[in-house]
């Protein structure tokens, strides 16, 4: 090999400063490198958190989402290979030689190389469910945190989806393309350590615009989308369910209906039910405190019906889409 790019996509966070510095005071390698941030804000005032000892490139990207900015930053990129890295990620100090030996002995079938992922969780207590979700990314596959691409690759496929505006999906899509397109992809030995982000208690809320996007792939690679992309089930048929049963109940203790006293009291035990099923699957590994419950019994009644909604939205949207075709 001749050389990597490391592209970041940034919304300007404090962590952008952290990585920067890892890189810059870690094993250099072998080989030579070219660091290009890609900055993603819609309202770019002021320059980013750039730390004195490292050379870096800035791009200015349209503020469309991860996957538009990794396309600039991978498009820009002067060699073959195209490492990404996310701007809240810490590269373990041999970070760049195990990037090179990982890179190094790719066969040339091999279209893409991910690294490991680290999450450190709290020792003293049970992890809250924000600190689960993020944890789960280390069981990830070919997730961007910290992904490795041949050029080639992502010519042959168009890159990634700026259909999908957030880092949901977008990674375990482009993957499965390339895998179409005939590359092979596999794991290196190179680890990242990715901290839990501070969020409110409303995250697991605001995450779920991610049922959109699912919509795009539902329409994209037909009923078996989360086998093609090795995406774990989800709730969706409970959440719609349950969503149903709870707008069934409030219109009918709105209309008033005679006759529907039975069904409107089914529906309010179901949505009662699948509600209090859904908080205890999510308190059970937690920590139990009076915060973390709270906070499940709340967004355990508000998550189904507004996972539903965007999933609909979707659904509507997206009608008709096809995947991206390569560039010509």
């Amino acid at each position: 090999m001749t050389g990597v790019s490391v592209v970041v996509p940034t919304l300007g966070r404090p962590s952008l400063t952290a990585l920067l510095t890892a890189l810059a005071a870690g094993t250099r390698a072998p080989m030579p490198v070219e660091y290009l941030v890609v900055d993603d804000r819609a309202d770019a005032d002021g320059e980013l958190p750039i730390p004195p000892g490292i050379e870096v490139k800035v791009l200015t990207g349209r503020a469309a989402g991860p996957a538009a900015a990794r396309n600039v930053g991978w498009q820009a990129a002067s060699h073959e290979w195209v490492a990404f890295l996310d701007d809240d990620v810490l590269p373990d100090a041999d970070w760049l030689a195990r990037l090179h030996a990982d890179l190094g002995t790719a066969a040339a079938h091999v279209g893409g190389v991910q690294g490991n992922l680290r999450v450190p969780l709290p020792s003293d207590r049970r992890p809250t469910d924000w600190e689960r979700v993020t944890a789960g990314l280390a069981d990830g596959a070919w997730i961007t945190a910290d992904m490795a691409y041949r050029r080639s690759a992502l010519e042959a496929t168009g890159g990634f989806d700026e259909r999908l505006p957030r880092a949901f999906r977008e990674d375990a899509e482009l993957a499965h393309r390339v895998r179409n397109a005939g590359f092979e992809l596999v794991k290196g030995a190179r680890t990242v350590t990715h901290p839990v982000r501070p969020e409110n208690r409303w995250v697991s809320v605001r995450t779920q615009r991610g049922n959109a996007d699912d919509a795009l792939l539902r329409h994209l690679y037909g009923p078996g989308w989360r086998t093609a992309l090795e995406i774990p089930p989800g709730r969706r048929p409970r959440h719609v369910a349950v969503t149903v049963a709870g707008a069934f109940a409030v219109a009918a203790a709105l209309t008033r209906r005679r006759g529907w006293g039975v069904a409107a009291a089914a529906a309010t035990a179901l949505w009662a039910a699948g509600t209090a099923e859904f908080a205890a699957a999510r308190i059970a590994p937690g920590p139990r405190d009076a915060r973390e419950v709270a906070t499940m019994l709340l967004t355990s009644a508000v998550i189904p019906p507004v996972a539903t909604v965007h999933w609909l939205r979707g659904w509507v949207r997206w009608r008709g889409s096809r995947p991206v075709e390569p560039q010509r």
